[in-house]
């Protein structure tokens, strides 16, 4: 196509199309690019315009003086201008800048931190936990409960949450702590994680579990793709058909909270987890409400077999690992061990 422009600005559109069995449409179609997409097009020899090999050396030596060396083109420019100097135009100095590896910004600017994608992995209950704190409306405007939640990330089971009038790191604190507790969590068993939050980030929180040996994790800044069955569970809350629009007080908040999350571990069926509840694989059930589920299905088949095209059903398998983030380059979980 790149060939067929260049002969038909020899030759015209029509007759050079025809010479290179292009159809006229496609044509039309390439020349309507920016010309930024346009492939381009080989130049025979130097730009008759173009400055000689002198000249430019003129102009680099101009720009590279002690004079001069610390100033933009454009003031240069100006500068030679008013002394009665024309050399180049503004652009051909930032081009042959540019060619010489010259043209960079010179101010400071904040450098962005690239963080790594955290990839954390679940195989059995109490390994990862997520936690976040959400927020519910009170009774007046601009007045919130704070909400916290720990998530077992495998099982999906609340494992701790309390409801308070503000977001503190000591609250934070002792929830982890109480929690970590109730569940007999040892040294290096657990990985914690949670976004960037204030209460998240607190040398309070982290003190403490390195006192318990929690390895801690943190999403990316910006980014709610790192957190997703914190997400997920405050989406599940708040969209229950008995979720109010506001809280009237405190313990309004946490009656709720109270009689939810008892719904949530103990008869939610949850896709995610093979439409058991989360209590159920989290106090290791699963296999055997799995079993009895094979049955009845088996008992159904055999009954009327006629139903299921002669095929057995089965119900779902508990997933074997649970990810935040799964690698892209397909790791095996027996490439990777165990969690810790």
């Amino acid at each position: 196509m790149a060939t067929a422009h260049y002969l038909s600005s020899k030759i015209g559109i029509k007759k050079a199309c025809s010479y290179l069995g292009i159809a006229r449409a496609s044509y039309y179609r390439f020349t309507r690019k920016a010309p930024h997409q346009r492939p381009r097009l080989k130049t025979q020899g130097k730009h008759p315009l173009a400055l000689s090999d002198s000249q430019k050396q003129a102009v680099l030596d101009c720009l590279h003086s002690e004079r001069f060396v610390d100033k933009a083109p454009q003031e240069i420019y100006a500068t030679l201008l008013d002394e009665g100097v024309y050399l180049c135009s503004q652009r051909t100095m930032y081009r042959y800048l540019q060619a010489e590896g010259e043209l960079k910004e010179r101010r400071q600017q904040r450098r962005l931190v690239s963080y790594k994608k955290p990839e954390l992995l679940a195989t059995a209950p109490n390994q990862l936990w997520s936690w976040d704190i959400t927020k519910l409306k009170g009774p007046a405007k601009w007045n919130y409960f704070h909400l916290y939640v720990i998530l077992d990330v495998y099982s999906r089971c609340v494992v701790g949450w309390l409801v308070a009038n503000r977001e503190s790191s000591i609250l934070a604190q002792k929830l982890i702590k109480e929690t970590c507790r109730k569940h007999n969590i040892s040294h290096g068993q657990l990985v914690i994680h949670s976004d960037r939050g204030s209460s998240m980030k607190s040398k309070a929180v982290a003190l403490l579990l390195s006192d318990l040996g929690v390895t801690k994790s943190h999403s990316r800044p910006h980014n709610s793709n790192d957190n997703p069955f914190s997400e997920a569970q405050f989406k599940t809350l708040k969209y229950r058909p008995e979720y109010p629009n506001n809280f009237g007080c405190l313990e309004d908040a946490r009656t709720f909270s109270r009689t939810f999350f008892e719904w949530y571990n103990q008869e939610h069926r949850h896709n995610g987890i093979a439409l058991l509840t989360p209590n159920m694989v989290h106090y290791g059930q699963a296999a055997e409400v799995l079993n009895q589920r094979a049955l009845v299905l088996k008992r159904a088949y055999s009954e009327h077999p006629e139903r299921f095209k002669g095929k057995v059903p089965v119900p779902d398998n508990l997933p074997q690992e649970v990810w935040i983030n799964k690698p892209e380059n397909g790791v095996k979980l027996s490439q990777l061990g165990s969690l810790n």
